[in-house]
């Protein structure tokens, strides 16, 4: 399951230390949490499927896999 990227939702960008990617992230209020969901995200872009925040990998960072 994978939510439709929504434009005017943040885009947080991640570097390959911060693998793997979970939403809701760290940054995120407490008020706006929802369950945890892993997020596969090894190249281009990715939505949250409970909230559509967008992740991505920085310029330059590679996934690597496990």
């Amino acid at each position: 399951m994978s939510a439709i990227p929504k434009p005017d939702m943040p885009v947080v960008e991640l570097k390959a230390a911060d693998l793997p990617a979970y939403c809701p992230n760290p940054a995120m209020p407490v008020w706006s949490a929802h369950p945890r969901v892993f997020l596969e995200i090894s190249h281009g872009e990715t939505a949250c499927p409970y909230c559509g925040t967008r992740y991505r990998l920085a310029e330059g960072e590679v996934a690597h896999g496990h």
